[in-house]
């Protein structure tokens, strides 16, 4: 595969690599792959339609419930005989609606929710992982095709040099001594090279684990406008819409509500009834000597139950208890989670800082071992250095342009970690051309199914579509901030 690695600050690009295919996979379509086809987010938000279920069970605990009930009693006059003595034929229809249950209804509807939220955020960074998890994969090819470019520049380079040292030692100017340098080094950039092709195709691997298929023409990409201008305007938006950040205070207020729902057990309950019932006897009536008798009776009533629980051997204290240590255990747990968001996102920042710094220094060393390699060899045409100066020169440049390469894959990916931390590596943000999962869209559709034997519906499904591009292609990103 092609793909030129151009110099992430806008720089030229390397001379070794190959010009860019005209049909291209950039990195905004790799992403929407990912969000299409990754099994891991996938599974993220089939897990999260199982959450906003229990929100819809909370709901149902509120509507009335119907039963009903059918008994059949024949009675004979002797084992194996079923001759008609007596039939009693009953049948019942039950509807309970609750009234009050000490508050337990509407804690355990607010934790529900509560937790329906927790797990939209989470699902929210299981997606800022898998875009990350693509930036990583996409940069980690594009880096290792250029290692692999260079290193085989650098044998083709090598071969030349030890051919032109045989012949020099044929014409008595250079020694066996030179000769077996250049052989050496030479060995030395075949076993690079082959470790470059190792490590490239574990790359091609990972990317295609996943985005979903093998990558093919990368490009080089741009970081997007979206990068904290400081470090402090990183740790004030990872605060604010980290999902790690907002799903610990949504669990924290699902621990809350749920105490509420433990000391409302012991509390009074009312329940509303309405039944109606179906009675229909035939048989012997034992005062009339065998007369037979028969008679239907429909019977129907209203009522209430009131149910006080009085002693419940310290279990439901013991329950309270529980509940209280997890929502203190939930407190400290966002607590932390405070803390470790601060701690990504100034790690981010440094990260991207360094890596940009690394990239000018890998610079200025990629221009001076390009003049000091000219030297060099300059000066051993007219001997006033050795071959080994040479080789040495050569591996110095070859190991700086490797460092350059890196550093710009490096700079990229902290980025995007950045972005990542503070809760922006979303298909949203990035535009991608998808159809976005919205997890709302379900259980707004499941809260409509009140029928327990009601035929599915057609959520919307786990994994997404990708769009169409548009005729006039994706806006150029902006390039990346200072």
């Amino acid at each position: 595969m092609g793909g030129r690695f151009f110099v992430l600050m806008g720089g030229a690009a390397l001379a070794a690599l190959a010009a860019t295919p005209a049909a291209a996979e950039s990195l905004r379509d790799a992403m929407a792959a990912a969000y299409a086809n990754n099994p891991v987010l996938a599974g993220a938000r089939a897990g999260q339609q199982a959450v906003s279920e229990t929100v819809v069970q909370q709901l149902g605990a509120f509507r009335p419930t119907i039963g009903a009930q059918a008994a059949l009693d024949q009675e004979t006059n002797g084992p194996g005989r079923f001759n008609d003595m007596s039939r009693l034929v009953t049948v019942g229809v039950q509807l309970t609606q609750p009234v009050y249950q000490g508050g337990r209804l509407q804690a355990g509807l607010k934790a529900a929710k509560s937790r329906e939220v927790a797990g939209r955020e989470q699902l929210r960074g299981v997606e800022n992982q898998t875009i990350f998890d693509t930036v990583v994969a996409y940069m980690d090819v594009l880096r290792l095709q250029a290692e692999v470019d260079l290193t085989s520049n650098q044998v083709r380079v090598l071969e030349r040099q030890l051919q032109a040292s045989n012949d020099r030692f044929e014409v008595g100017d250079l020694t066996r001594t030179d000769v077996a340098q250049s052989d050496a080094r030479l060995a030395l950039a075949r076993s690079q090279s082959i470790a470059a092709l190792g490590n490239l195709a574990n790359a091609r691997a990972t990317y295609e684990r996943v985005v979903g298929h093998a990558p093919e023409n990368l490009e080089q990409p741009q970081l997007p406008g979206l990068i904290p201008g400081t470090q402090q305007q990183a740790i004030d938006l990872a605060l604010a819409d980290s999902p790690f950040m907002l799903a610990a205070k949504s669990e924290q207020e699902a621990a809350r509500q749920d105490v509420r729902v433990q000391k409302g057990a012991r509390l009074p309950s009312v329940d509303a009834t309405f039944g109606a019932g179906y009675t229909n006897f035939r048989g012997l009536s034992a005062a009339g000597a065998g007369v037979r008798t028969s008679g239907i009776d429909y019977t129907q009533n209203i009522g209430a139950t009131l149910t006080l629980p009085i002693f419940q051997a310290g279990v439901q204290g013991s329950r309270i208890r529980e509940a209280q240590a997890r929502f203190s255990q939930a407190e400290q747990n966002t607590l932390s989670a405070e803390r470790d968001t601060i701690e990504s996102a100034r790690q981010a920042w440094e990260n991207l800082q360094s890596a940009r710094s690394t990239i000018e220094s890998a610079k200025i060393q990629v221009s001076a071992n390009e003049l000091a390699l000219e030297g060099t060899r300059a000066e051993n045409e007219v001997g006033s250095r050795d071959i080994l100066d040479v080789l040495n020169a050569e591996q110095e440049l070859l190991d700086a342009r490797v460092t350059l390469v890196r550093a710009e894959r490096d700079a990229f990916v902290a980025g995007y970690a950045l972005l990542a931390t503070v809760g922006r590596a979303e298909a949203d943000d990035l535009e991608l051309p998808v159809e976005l999962y919205r997890p709302d869209d379900y259980t707004a559709q499941a809260k409509r199914h009140w029928v327990d034997w009601a035929p599915g519906f057609d959520a919307q499904p786990v994994a997404t579509q990708v769009k169409a591009p548009d005729t006039m292609g994706p806006p150029a990103p902006p390039s990346v901030q200072q």
